[in-house]
Parts: C-alpha cells; structure tokens; sequence
C-alpha cells in the first residue's frame, strides 16, 4: 500500500507539472485478468481483477488533430487465482497443482508494474467538442516491482516474494475503442510471466496474460 501510495503521488506531480508544459491526459483502468496457453491441469479459479493508471502525452500528426501518437508512464496491478501451488524448498521452488476438491482458502498471486505504454490514435474528434469515438491501439513496456504468492488454508499460509522465476520485464499489446469516456479495453501479454526455468511436471508453466476491462481516458 505505501508503494501504491507512493506512485500515486509521483503521477498526481507529474500530472500537473506536464499539463503546465505539454497536453497530456490520465487513464484508469479495470480489468478482469485470465491466463492463457496454461500447461495440462493448470486451471484459473476465481474472480482475478486488475487495475490501471497513468498518464499520456498526445501528439496530433495531421491538422483535423484525428491521428495521433501518445506515450506516457503508469502504474497497474494484477491479481489471478489459480491452482498452481507453489513451495520453498530450501533456495528451489516447486511447483504442483491442488488437486480438485481440496480443501483452501487462498490461492493467488499479485504483482504491481510500473507501464510505459506509446498509443497509436485515431478519434473523430472536433474542436467544438470533446465527446468523439476512439480506437487507440499500442504496445506496453512493464516493470515487475513486486510480485506475491499466497496461499492459505486452515492449518498453514505460505507467502513468497520475489520470484526469481517470474520474468520482471514485459511486453504487451492492446487496444482500447469506444465513445467519449468509456471505452473497451483488451491486453495481451506477449511476454509469458513464467521463465522457462519453471517447470510443472515437466512442462514449462509459461502463462500469457489476456485481460478484458474498461479504460476511462479524462479530457
């Protein structure tokens, strides 16, 4: 929470330190978070939510001010539920599957990522109105800062940070489209999230990220 705080701050400073020199415009948003190409008896479970925000500087390339490219620096964070149980063993970590039907409280695993996204954008907008519709598609770069598995149930809890085998660096594409505030909003992670050092009965975990959400861009 204090990290969270933290960068919140830092965004607000830099809002209105660039809206005193360059046009720039934040972004929130809500996600919900699935994983794809999972290895055999790997399963999602759960409700898994994210959230994003940021800030985006436009940069119009034609006169009407209809195309532009934007970049900007943000801040999300990520939860998924699933059945990948994973252990400490000594400085190795393992990694196994609950098996239906046990018996948990808690299965997850958070992380937070510092964004730098650069948008290409194409709106109908006009100068007598802010109210257009928008198709702004990009790339992602994302730096894992924390990352958290935790796992509980009625006799223990197991909690691990830092996962070496988790890769802290990401690339990302996505697409957000809509009218006026509301639009919709689709991430695909083109970096898996596990390094192929982490093996689940001898298969890579790998994992891609692929969220579905709304992003609310404030003029």
């Amino acid at each position: 929470m204090k990290l969270l705080f933290n960068c919140f701050l830092f965004f607000t400073v830099f809002n209105v330190f660039a809206q005193e020199t360059k046009p720039v415009s934040p972004m929130i948003g809500f996600t919900y978070n699935t994983i794809i190409n999972k290895p055999d008896r790997l399963v999602q479970n759960k409700f898994s939510s994210g959230f994003s925000g940021g800030f985006l500087r436009d940069m119009p390339f034609n006169k009407k001010r209809t195309f532009a490219v934007a970049a900007g620096l943000g801040l999300s964070y990520n939860k998924t539920f699933q059945n990948l149980l994973i252990s400490r063993n000594n400085q190795t970590i393992e990694y196994t599957t609950i098996e239906p039907g046990a018996d948990f409280d808690k299965n997850k695993i958070d992380q937070i990522f510092i964004d730098v996204p650069l948008e290409f954008r194409w709106r109908n907008s006009t100068p007598e109105s802010t109210k257009f519709w928008r198709a702004y598609t990009g790339f992602k770069i994302s730096y894992m800062v924390m990352d958290k598995y935790v796992h509980s149930e009625s006799a223990y809890k197991t909690v691990i940070k830092s996962n070496d085998d988790i890769n802290k660096l990401r690339l990302g594409t996505y697409l957000a489209a809509g009218y006026n505030t509301w639009n919709f909003f689709v991430y695909y992670g083109i970096t898996p999230i596990f390094k192929s050092s982490a093996k689940l009965n001898g298969q890579d975990i790998g994992l891609n990220s692929l969220n579905f959400g709304l992003m609310f861009y404030i003029l």
